[in-house]
């Protein structure tokens, strides 16, 4: 019966069949196209056209018609690793007998570019749940165990904030961004008084080492301006923790690194001896302990995000990209504000609790509609989004090794989303083109993705702010009702929330009901 699942047997005799159906100068034909961006763009929609409606968009197979094909269609990104390009171009060109893989009658340049595009298939986790976990006995050997083999990921790595985000000055004086040559009367200190340097993007502070532990100066560098600012959090009206941790002198004399910030910007900080493993955001913060790894590599011995599913999955970078407090605080008599306890494989919820919100309300740390107020909650906005909810994680938009685009992307800004979204697509958007939907011109900043659905409204540093993370468009009725910034006027900062409410009315593409609310 052919909705039968076949048996493990009948599948791996297939598999073995489709190996060997190729010739041997096939298998070994090189794709002559250079994995450019247009060659694999130009692959990408001839997907959507000829592949999406059976493998999805991801390779995965859900569709309508692939979840009534039998056999099923394969899993493109665990099969694709198998496969020689040469195999792939072999099978797209004749298709796959008692299957229903068709064969293609494209010119070879098109099936080379969807060879190309085919290994640059967005990454999407399983939603229903898989876990992993690290071997017993395994302990932490620190990230430069890894270079050896790993030494394209680790070399990439090095140069990410992730893997600077704390420096001694005295080690590496090209940390310190700062200008500390003119008299500023915030800066109390000395650059040769500090013991870390903390930061590199949009603000850099300065920690001094006070008996086990740090203490922050009471300033700070604003990267963007260029210019000093006091760096000290109220007591009240701030970050939940600061009513535990009191600071009268205005110093920071009273607010320790250790159970405030330690936990997140090192790997396995132990709050008993107040040690890392390492510090900074090394390989095992993902991976988890490698010492079994390291002796014998193996795939079975090493925690991988990209095999979990979506939760368990997220769960590695929502755990210091969030806002909230353990389940368990306070522990041994202090407050932590990262989630003490927990490691990659385990699930974050058992120790942590995002920061909670209630609707209609301005606060420290949220908007009114729930969206992230602050800089460090993209993990509480994301886990409101309907890409969330699909199976999109953190690593399917962002390369935690490292890239030389915006905020470590896997592609430039402009093209990250429609890697799997595209016009009249299954993802959407709706529209003949991009600029059908966006109403915007082609190449122009209203005409990115990251413009409407990303806006820069949650705050870092004085007026520095970082987007955020919903992925909806929050109408300018949204902004009249809610005093939530909109993304029209974030950008065309020179009109009014009613002239944005007023243009989009004569967008006819739009829901009136929608843009009202």
């Amino acid at each position: 019966m052919a909705r039968q699942e076949p048996p493990a047997i009948e599948t791996d005799v297939a598999t073995w069949l489709l190996h060997h159906s190729v010739p041997a100068s096939a298998k070994a034909a090189v794709n002559p196209v250079a994995a450019s961006p247009a060659d694999i763009e130009a692959g990408h929609r001839l997907f959507q056209q000829k592949c999406e409606v059976c493998h999805a968009y991801d390779g995965g197979g859900k569709t309508e018609i692939g979840a009534g094909a039998y056999p099923h269609p394969p899993v493109l990104r665990q099969l694709l690793p198998l496969l020689s390009d040469g195999e792939v171009f072999y099978h797209v060109r004749n298709g796959i007998r008692n299957t229903a893989m068709p064969a293609w009658s494209m010119p070879d340049r098109q099936i080379w570019q969807l060879v190309a595009y085919m290994r640059h298939l967005p990454i999407v986790a399983s939603l229903t749940p898989v876990s992993q976990a690290t071997p017993a006995g395994a302990h932490y050997v620190g990230s430069k165990a890894c270079a050896s083999c790993h030494h394209d990921q680790y070399d990439r790595w090095s140069k990410t904030k992730m893997a600077n985000v704390v420096r001694d000055p005295k080690i590496h004086p090209e940390a310190v961004v700062a200008d500390f040559s003119k008299p500023n009367p915030l800066v109390t200190f000395t650059v040769k008084d500090v013991d870390f340097v903390y930061g590199s993007g949009w603000k850099q502070r300065y920690f001094h080492k006070f008996g086990n532990t740090y203490i922050p100066f009471p300033a700070q560098w604003d990267i963007t301006h260029k210019t000093w600012s006091k760096y000290h959090v109220p007591d009240k009206g701030g970050d939940w923790w600061a009513p535990h941790y009191p600071d009268p002198k205005g110093d920071n004399s009273g607010r320790p690194t250790g159970p405030l910030c330690d936990g997140c910007h090192s790997v396995d900080f132990n709050i008993t001896t107040s040690t890392p493993a390492e510090w900074n955001v090394g390989c095992e913060m993902c991976h988890g302990a490698g010492s079994a790894h390291v002796a014998h590599p193996t795939r079975t011995n090493i925690l991988n995000p990209a095999r979990m599913d979506y939760v368990r999955a997220n769960d590695v970078c929502i755990q210091c990209h969030s806002q909230g407090q353990p389940l368990k605080n306070p522990i041994n008599g202090k407050y932590y504000d990262y989630p003490v306890g927990y490691h990659v494989g385990l699930n974050l919820s058992d120790f942590w609790k995002l920061e909670p919100h209630k609707l209609g309300e301005l606060t420290f740390t949220h908007f009114p509609d729930g969206t992230a107020h602050k800089n460090r909650m993209q993990g509480n906005d994301f886990v409101q989004s309907v890409m969330y909810e699909r199976g999109v994680t953190c690593f399917s938009c962002h390369d935690p090794h490292g890239t030389p685009n915006q905020a470590i992307l896997r592609a430039p800004v402009s093209n990250i989303c429609l890697s799997c979204h595209g016009p009249n697509t299954q993802n959407g958007p709706h529209a003949v083109s991009i600029e059908a939907h966006t109403h915007h011109k082609a190449g122009s900043a209203g005409n990115e993705c990251v413009s409407c659905h990303m806006p820069r409204i949650e705050q870092t540093i004085a007026d520095v702010n970082v987007a955020a993370h919903t992925f909806k468009f929050i109408t300018p009725a949204a902004t009249a009702d809610l005093k939530i910034p909109n993304p029209c006027t974030n950008c065309h900062k020179d009109k009014t929330t009613a002239w944005a409410a007023e243009a989009l009315v004569h967008w006819n593409d739009r829901s009136p009901w929608r843009m009202a609310n």
